[in-house]
């Protein structure tokens, strides 16, 4: 098993595994990692790409890839030709995709291939647009270098000229001084960086809507105050923001989650402090029910997808729509969430 080209102990390298990093199994099988927690043998993840009989699409070593980004279109894969991808959670207490730690060939970090890129800088291409990109925020967001990586399909080596730019920064404090330059540089419409245009915001909502139905009008009126997506250097870019693993308070087994059914939701957002991160997390207030199961002391509404962050504001009234979790932790005690992004279903948008 390697990490890129290396060969560290391998207790080591599923320590470092966080959200953002990529997994590539025996069969060529390349899962995205989600979270920071995840059980002694297994890592969470979903399927990003698989080998494809068909020629054409993505070429790695010569063999053809696809790219699978919907939970429908992974899962029926998975249960119809790879099913030990998809194991029963005890902690979760439900069926999610992962990956045995047993049959993991090759772990992709993306600080490491960050660095590998940055001599590419000044060069023109995907790989010289990463590069710049990441310098841009380590010197306008005063970002240190080690905090940034690189993920997404450029990450594994499945990139064409036509793939996004998808950046990983890493830690709080760095995640929240890069959030705030990003939101200056924006702001000023500054060089190279921009918010996403019309035609941009169209083909945006072309690609979630199958995933995340909202409204059009509404879509827009969210996407277009976050930062965490935009255009470099007419590159559609997608930005995570991630605590470090030592910042999370998640550790597997340390809370117990039960999945009690959907509800709908309307609340008001007590704090979003934590809204820029992948996972996000909203706190919310004053929740009533609308519709499906009834809820009782709800006070937090999470995300494990990057589609959910920036999505409302402090002090902002919000309807929600997702699967009500029971969560208790090992003294016993016991709240609930509403978890959104595992379904179609799932939304959340400012409610007026």
């Amino acid at each position: 098993m390697r990490l890129n080209n290396k060969f560290p102990d391998p207790d080591e390298l599923f320590a470092r595994v966080i959200e953002s990093y990529y997994l590539e199994t025996q069969e060529g099988l390349f899962f995205a990692v989600k979270g920071m927690e995840h059980p002694p043998d297994r890592v969470i993840a979903v399927l990003r790409y698989a080998p494809d009989p068909e020629p054409g699409g993505r070429v790695k070593g010569g063999k053809s890839y696809r790219r699978l980004y919907r939970f429908a279109e992974q899962e029926r894969l998975m249960r119809t030709t790879y099913p030990h991808y998809l194991a029963y959670d005890p902690v979760f207490r439900t069926t999610l995709q992962s990956v045995p730690r047993s049959l993991v060939q090759r772990i992709y970090d993306p600080r490491q291939r960050l660095q590998e890129l940055m001599p590419a800088a000044a060069g023109k291409g995907i790989e010289g647009d990463a590069a710049a990109f990441a310098g841009l925020l380590e010197k306008e967001a005063a970002v240190p270098s080690s905090a940034l990586g690189i993920t997404g399909s450029l990450l594994i080596g499945l990139h064409t000229e036509l793939s996004d730019l998808d950046i990983a920064v890493f830690g709080a404090e760095s995640c929240r001084r890069a959030h705030q330059g990003l939101r200056r540089l924006l702001d000023g419409q500054s060089g190279e960086l921009r918010r996403l245009d019309a035609r941009g915001m169209e083909a945006l909502y072309a690609q979630r809507v199958v995933d995340t139905r909202m409204a059009f009008g509404q879509f827009v009126d969210l996407e277009e105050r976050k930062v965490n997506q935009g255009c470099f250097r007419r590159r559609t870019y997608f930005i995570r923001f991630i605590k470090e693993a030592r910042e999370a308070s998640e550790m597997y087994g340390r809370f117990g989650y039960t999945p009690l059914g959907r509800t709908t939701i309307t609340a008001v957002i007590a704090d979003d402090q934590e809204a820029i991160f992948t996972p996000c997390r909203y706190l919310v207030s004053d929740v009533r029910s609308r519709e499906g199961a009834s809820v009782q002391n709800l006070n937090e509404i999470v995300s494990f997808r990057g589609r959910f962050c920036e999505q409302a504001q402090t002090g902002e009234s919000v309807m929600a729509a997702g699967t009500l979790e029971r969560v208790q932790n090992s003294r016993g005690d016991a709240w609930h969430r509403l978890l959104l992004g595992n379904s179609a279903e799932d939304t959340m948008v400012v409610w007026r």
